[in-house]
């Protein structure tokens, strides 16, 4: 198979938005498997879901068995989620395999669209988050021992520095791959929530090796420049709750941002998704009073 270019936007329909004709690339990745540790939570087994859109689909035609596999695997991983480790930052989160649960959305978008009958390599992809860890080991060894100031400065030369990955903003459909976590690692240039998630797995998998001993928190940019950077977490102060990712706010942000890229109602980015809607079929011409009270 051959990858795309990153300018080509996949379209996401997995979330109830609606794709276009143009063509979605093709995830390319592999190697061998790495053995990773997780955290098995007891949990109830998922029973009687409903999938209204792949229900839909199969309806008029189209195959969605991968798509089903892709959302099972997404389920699976945040029905793992508690009320404590939704408040937790995602550097320590464990219970909930960030990477994969991204990758599996990357994957039912992927089957959906391309309706290919190969599945996204998620563990291909697992294992280039696993790469990333290992190979900051072999370079940064020394910065194990040294303060924790120096061990993030490292890790932020590292990844941005060392690796090359770069922050791309995600205005529109036509940079939307750079909210797929797949293609973020294809070409190292993502959004800032995928760059929060890369760097937050890196510093897990430090944690889950015995190499990090002190509490990380991960720095979320508002801004539309900044680099997700990772810091003390003994440091931090009240101010800074509001830039402090947690598993909970990670994963809706991850999904939040793909359903405004694929909105199909892109007027006034001002409004809501609804009103946009309700805007481009003519249903109301309320002004700023009607919104606020949605």
């Amino acid at each position: 198979m051959m990858a795309s270019s990153p300018q080509s936007p996949i379209h996401t329909a997995s979330l109830l938005r609606y794709p276009s004709p143009s063509k979605s690339p093709v995830f390319l990745c592999s190697s061998s498997p790495r053995r990773r540790l997780f955290c098995h939570g007891a949990s109830k087994p998922m029973t009687h879901l409903n999938f209204v859109l792949h229900d839909a689909l199969d309806s008029c035609g189209v195959d969605t068995t991968l798509a089903r596999e892709s959302r099972m695997g997404f389920l699976t991983q945040i029905q793992n989620l508690s009320g404590i480790e939704r408040e937790t930052s995602i550097s320590i989160n464990n219970c909930v395999d960030l990477g994969k649960t991204a990758l599996y959305i990357a994957a039912e978008d992927h089957a959906l669209v391309s309706r290919s009958l190969v599945p996204l390599p998620v563990d291909d992809f697992i294992q280039r988050l696993d790469d990333l860890s290992m190979g900051y080991c072999s370079i940064y060894r020394s910065s194990f021992s040294s303060s924790p100031e120096s061990f993030l400065h490292s890790l932020d030369s590292y990844l941005y520095v060392n690796k090359g990955f770069r922050r791309t903003n995600c205005m529109d459909q036509s940079e939307a791959w750079a909210l797929y976590l797949p293609l973020v690692l294809t070409y190292r240039s993502g959004s800032s929530i995928m760059l929060s998630l890369i760097y937050s797995e890196i510093l897990k998998m430090l944690r889950l090796w015995g190499l990090v001993d002190f509490d990380c928190e991960i720095f979320f940019p508002h801004d539309l420049h900044d680099l997700p950077r990772g810091y003390d977490k003994q440091k931090s102060k009240e101010s800074d709750q509001a830039c402090i990712m947690t598993t909970e706010t990670l994963l809706e942000e991850t999904l939040r941002s793909l359903k405004e890229a694929f909105w199909p109602f892109q007027y006034d980015n001002t409004k809501s998704l609804f009103l946009r809607a309700a805007h481009a079929a003519n249903c109301t011409d309320r002004s700023k009073h009607f919104e606020e009270s949605m």
